[in-house]
């Protein structure tokens, strides 16, 4: 456990301690015998201030998703309206990565030099790779990155813009807004703390953006000139298993993260918004749902097997499901799960392998969190001999 995690542990366990033992025996005149008791109010307030400050406080919104699943594990004003500032840029990369080969070259414009915030000071028609700007714009939070690469991708910051909200709600984000590539404070500027997520764990899911948000530093060499570029995301070295996302910060967002780890098989995804211990706040909350919830297999498709009956006697088809089927659970919630077969009674021929024949539900009690198909392993054909049957019969 890192440091940080370390110190703030010390500190809530030596606050719950006086919360919980010491305080009582004050406010009662329990210590040292004395029979003389002290300002009980007085002594709950500063115990109070004390004891909540061994917590990072809460954000302005919050949630904490599963990537693979993406169920929301955590939420405190999720579906709230927030402006996100560096935090865009999750969603600019992840398109110039989907969309551009990351081996071109591109000539910076006028329009991406100076622009104010957090800058690798690009210069005027210098030329570097695609790549090279998305490690400028993920680690450094470079917004002359940003404006270089929205307009060498869709030609101006406003089409850039138009796109974006495409592809947000190609992810699922339906609450957000976006207007520029880098979270500059701009009118109709927003998200929530679910769609961003959202966003970020369909970033995540991409191994080259992984790759880049879990890099601690860069280097750049064009001839003489060597330029280092190092992560400002401190919890990549604070917290065990961090790796990413993508810090934020402007006067009208405050501090906001989007971080992410894996511990034992499962990938968590933070997001806090205007969060004053950003960095305690993540590390408390992905502590907390590591410690609740586990990925568990809910479906195991080795172990599943079935088979019909055709509509010619002593031929059955052999049914199977190709994939298995993991989901973020706690303890209480697994022994609710519940699998449903579906298979109807008899199978018309012919049947080809990989045919559907039918289905599974997987049920978190009343909820439907999966169907996943049940497909022929075989091929049946009718004989000869079977179609001369049915006219026998027919006649």
């Amino acid at each position: 456990m890192s440091n940080l995690r370390c110190t703030k542990s010390a500190c809530r366990t030596i606050a719950a301690v006086f919360l919980f033992f010491v305080l009582p025996c004050l406010c009662f005149g329990f210590l040292g015998g004395g029979t003389e008791k002290i300002d009980s109010v007085s002594a709950v307030k500063e115990c109070i201030k004390d004891f909540s400050s061994a917590w990072p406080a809460v954000s302005k919104a919050e949630a904490v998703i599963e990537e693979s699943s993406g169920r929301i594990l955590w939420e405190h004003n999720s579906n709230l309206p927030f402006p996100m500032a560096s935090t865009t840029k999750i969603l600019t990369a992840i398109i110039l990565i989907e969309d551009r080969d990351l081996d071109e070259e591109v000539e910076i414009p006028r329009e991406a030099v100076g622009v104010e915030g957090s800058s690798v000071y690009l210069k005027e028609g210098e030329r570097l790779l695609v790549r090279d700007l998305l490690y400028g714009l993920l680690l450094r939070s470079g917004n002359d990155c940003a404006a270089a690469l929205a307009i060498y991708h869709s030609g101006s910051i406003e089409h850039f813009a138009e796109n974006m909200n495409i592809r947000a709600r190609a992810f699922g984000a339906s609450c957000s807004q976006f207007q520029n590539p880098h979270g500059l404070p701009a009118e109709g500027h927003f998200t929530t703390a679910n769609d961003l997520a959202r966003i970020a764990a369909h970033a995540m899911r991409n191994p080259t953006f992984r790759e880049i948000v879990s890099c601690q530093s860069y280097t750049i060499s064009r001839g003489a000139e060597k330029r280092v570029w190092t992560n400002k995301n401190k919890l990549l070295a604070q917290y065990q298993g961090a790796n990413g996302i993508k810090t934020g910060y402007t006067k009208e967002a405050g501090r906001c993260l989007v971080s992410a780890a894996h511990k034992n098989g499962m990938q968590l995804i933070c997001v806090v918004l205007n969060s004053p211990d950003m960095y305690e706040r993540s590390a408390f909350l992905l502590d907390d749902c590591f410690t609740k919830y586990s990925m568990c297999k809910i479906f195991s498709a080795d172990n599943f097997a079935c088979s019909v009956q055709t509509e010619v006697k002593g031929k059955t088809c052999r049914g199977h499901c190709e994939t298995n089927v993991f989901y973020p659970l706690t303890r209480e919630e697994f022994a609710e799960i519940r699998v449903e077969t579906i298979l109807p009674e008899c199978l018309f021929l012919p049947v080809r392998a990989g045919e559907c024949i039918g289905k599974i539900n997987i049920y978190l009690i009343n909820q439907l969190l999966f169907s996943q198909k049940i497909v022929s392993i075989d091929n049946i054909d009718k004989s000869i001999l079977d179609i001369l049957r049915d006219i026998a019969k027919r006649n």
